[in-house]
């Protein structure tokens, strides 16, 4: 009997460790999604990150859960969303823009972060470094803040008598302003800056920027600014402004050029942090990626719009060029 019990014992302790990994691979993994700005003025970028999983192997609903959170531009409900997330306990959280990010990190110590887009993670105080960025963060930066100052000279370039441009942004563009000044003093550039903090500051804003009868207009990047794009692109082609953004999203809702990194191939490449995290790896151990690749394109629809030329030379130079009947042309 003793003989017949230890076996039973033995057998015992030899299947529960195949019971608990059948129980782990029986597990959903599940991703929490946290934005700042609303579904429809992020629907590319999700639909984007969504593909990316794909590619890798995952069928949402199937292998993995997403549960999505947006502030709807509100950023005081960013803490209250990342508090939810956590709450539901997912694997992993994918968020940018700095404020949203913080909010994360503020609920969080444990659960992975995967972030995307601030230019400057390291300034920001966000991780220790690139390299290795330590805690529970890691994901992509987009070098905006680094990009801000060679934007105005490409504006600059395409037309050479602009003297005056506005710099429309929220209050967390205080960074890339400072570069753009910084480049404006070498350019002979009087910049004005301009800050928008909700959908009702924007004529206002214009008013602004018409009285001080500035040339041009620079774009920076903002959940704010990406959910009312097609406004703002009205409100500028009003006035005939030539507009400079660092995505090139913002053409399809009117902008007139552009010049950064491929925002579709950055939040689907999220999703290889996503996989490898899922798999095991720390944060902390995965290097934050950076962009080496940048576009330049033009708006052709909107420069005959607004009564504009773009030089020849420029768009010899462009990496794509949106034309009003053949849609993006790729030199």
């Amino acid at each position: 009997m003793r003989r017949i019990g230890l076996a039973v014992v033995l057998a015992l302790s030899l299947l529960a460790p195949l019971a608990v990994e059948g129980q782990q691979a029986g597990k959903i993994p599940k991703i929490g999604w946290l934005a700042a700005g609303s579904a429809a003025g992020v629907a590319p970028l999700t639909g984007a990150f969504r593909q990316g999983l794909r590619q890798l192997g995952y069928v949402e609903g199937k292998d993995i859960v997403i549960e999505y959170r947006y502030a709807e531009g509100k950023f005081d409900r960013l803490p209250d969303l990342a508090g939810e997330i956590v709450h539901l306990k997912v694997d992993v959280i994918v968020v940018a823009q700095v404020d949203a990010i913080r909010a994360a990190k503020q609920a969080t110590a444990t659960i992975p972060i995967v972030m995307i887009g601030p230019g400057d993670p390291v300034g920001l105080g966000l991780i220790t470094s690139l390299a290795r960025p330590g805690g529970n963060l890691t994901g992509l930066s987009f070098l905006s803040t680094e990009l801000a100052g060679k934007r105005l000279e490409l504006l600059k370039e395409a037309f050479p008598t602009i003297s005056r441009v506005a710099v429309l942004g929220t209050s967390g563009s205080s960074q890339e302003v400072k570069e753009i000044e910084v480049a404006a003093l070498t350019l002979g550039i009087h910049v004005r800056a301009v800050v928008v903090q909700s959908p009702d500051d924007f004529e206002n804003a214009f008013v602004t920027i018409a009285r001080d009868n500035v040339s041009a207009l620079l774009i920076l990047r903002s959940p704010l600014i990406r959910t009312h794009a097609t406004r703002i692109a009205e409100l500028a082609a009003k006035k005939r402004l030539p507009t400079m953004y660092d995505d090139k999203l913002f053409l399809e809702a009117g902008g007139l050029m552009s010049y950064g990194t491929d925002t579709i191939g950055f939040y689907s490449r999220a999703a290889y942090f996503v996989d490898k995290i899922l798999k095991g790896a720390k944060p902390a151990d995965l290097p934050v990626e950076q962009p080496t690749k940048f576009e330049l394109v033009f708006n052709l629809k909107t420069a005959k719009q607004i009564g504009l030329t773009i030089p020849q030379s420029m768009l010899y130079r462009a990496d794509k060029v949106i034309k009003e009947s053949a849609g993006i042309n790729r030199h």
